[in-house]
């Protein structure tokens, strides 16, 4: 069955997310033109038909939504579709979903947590084809000197910087909350 997808509204813009059966596919950041987020989905989801959300995706859409809008949301019981996924990706997601909403680790935090300090590049790596930003939430790592390192959605560390503000993290800066 293919997947199906939705857009919706933010503070920050249009986002997406695609579903199937098992669970998220995917999630499009938020981004002010919605035909571009409708766009971006149909080329990662080849035949994702647009739909109505099912009652769990839309719990997960009012959790975005709320973190978005700088509450506390959790989004760790959100079910993920990890089919495509590798397994060293899966174990990098997990650690990651676990990071509290205003906290960060490092990629070499998450590498010791794998057993191996020399992996904190391929978490890096893992964590720049996280399909489900947010709800795996890749923007609260960052590099161990407190850099903020890289990220690979649309308007890449600014748009790392924004999430981290809207949720107040403690790194040092701050942005303002507003677009």
């Amino acid at each position: 069955m293919s997947p199906s997808f939705a857009l919706f509204q933010t503070r920050i813009g249009t986002g997406g997310i695609a579903w199937s059966q098992c669970g998220v596919r995917g999630v499009q950041l938020p981004e002010v033109d919605a035909p571009r987020v409708r766009a971006r989905l149909k080329r990662r989801f080849p035949g994702a038909v647009e739909a109505p959300p099912s009652p769990d995706i839309e719990l997960a859409i009012a959790r975005m939504v709320a973190l978005l809008n700088g509450e506390i949301s959790d989004l760790t019981s959100v079910p993920l579709d990890l089919q495509d996924v590798p397994p060293f990706d899966r174990d990098v997601y997990a650690i990651a979903r676990a990071i509290p909403t205003g906290e960060t680790l490092s990629y070499g935090d998450i590498a010791r947590r794998l057993g191996n300090v020399r992996l904190a590049r391929d978490v890096g790596q893992a964590l720049g084809r996280n399909p489900f930003p947010i709800v795996v939430p890749c923007h609260r790592v960052i590099a161990a000197d407190g850099r903020l390192g890289g990220f690979s959605a649309r308007g890449g560390v600014t748009t790392k910087q924004r999430l981290l503000a809207i949720e107040r993290a403690n790194v040092g800066w701050q942005l303002p909350l507003e677009v």
